[in-house]
């Protein structure tokens, strides 16, 4: 399991080709919750989302040649390895699960310059021929959430946030686990950490409930960026040894959360990290009294007006 040093040497790494994303604070009445609420404003990376900080951690400790490099992916990883790569000269291949590929991470994409596949059902398939295309070509293929180097990446997001406020919890959204198991092995015992999924995209609260991961066929408005079907062996170790809790919202939450998110702020995120809000503005979870509480908003790479196209 990576640890605090490995994180702290992912910064420095992806330092000088990230950006270092702001947090903000709402109000006790902006959200219509009774207390106030931190953000921390993940969005705001190139890409639109976190993705690219383990993209470019992973790409800066490998050997790199000009076969260049491939993944599978939703759209978040996807546009991360392909920003990443083209930032230092390579070419990538993006495979995509047709089911879950949503057009607006499509074109981000092939604009941050991979060539994009998308693979047939099941959404398996997607990663079975990204790793074919690896053996075949010898480029370099970058997993979404379970290697070392992608887990200190998304880490990074922990690091900042904890010399950005002081908070006593924080709310992640969870598909495969690699963002809430490098932010885990940030924090480790020093900050409650509450793991939120859609009930179509839920694989860590069935796994924690059974003690073992539990492998789902992910579906929903959130399918696009938590789609995994079933939590990383990486991220259900860290999991297991520092989260604290986990809570899961419908659809319909996430619609709600993104629409309260925009009245009070303007601001358009992407169901994926909506779902994090979600938690809070369901009731989901409730804090304590004076209990200091943060959401990951991780990613915005969505029509801007999804939450109004509600069926």
């Amino acid at each position: 399991m990576i640890g605090r040093a490995d994180i702290e040497a992912a910064y420095q790494r992806i330092f000088p080709y990230i950006r270092k994303t702001p947090v903000m604070q709402m109000d006790a009445d902006a959200l219509g919750l009774g207390y106030p609420v931190t953000f921390k404003l993940e969005y705001l990376q190139a890409t639109g989302s976190f993705k690219l900080r383990g993209a470019f951690n992973n790409l800066l400790t490998s050997e790199l040649s000009e076969a260049g490099v491939v993944a599978t992916s939703g759209g978040n990883h996807g546009a991360g390895v392909a920003y990443a790569a083209t930032a230092l000269g390579i070419p990538s291949t993006i495979y995509v699960p047709a089911a879950i590929a949503a057009e607006v991470k499509l074109r981000r994409m092939r604009g941050f310059g991979a060539e994009v596949v998308a693979v047939p059902d099941p959404v398996s398939d997607a990663y079975v021929v990204c790793q074919a295309h690896a053996a075949r070509t010898g480029a370099l293929e970058i997993h979404p959430f379970d290697s070392d180097a992608t887990l200190a990446g998304q880490g990074t997001v922990g690091l900042e946030l904890s010399a950005q406020a002081d908070i006593d919890t924080l709310l992640v959204s969870v598909g495969g686990g690699g963002l809430i198991g490098g932010v885990l092995c940030h924090y480790q015992d020093d900050l409650r950490i509450i793991a939120v999924e859609t009930e179509l995209t839920a694989s860590m609260a069935p796994s924690r409930e059974k003690g073992e991961q539990v492998t789902i066929m992910p579906g929903g408005i959130s399918a696009s960026g938590l789609g995994a079907s079933a939590i990383g062996d990486r991220g259900w170790a860290a999991a297991q040894k520092w989260l604290d809790g986990h809570a899961v919202v419908s659809d319909a939450d996430t619609f709600e959360a993104q629409r309260r998110l925009w009245d009070a702020s303007r601001i358009v995120v992407e169901p994926s990290a909506a779902t994090a809000l979600a938690a809070l503005t369901s009731g989901a979870y409730v804090p304590e009294k004076d209990e200091r509480v943060a959401v990951l908003l991780c990613g915005a790479n969505a029509e801007p007006d999804w939450f109004m196209n509600e069926a």
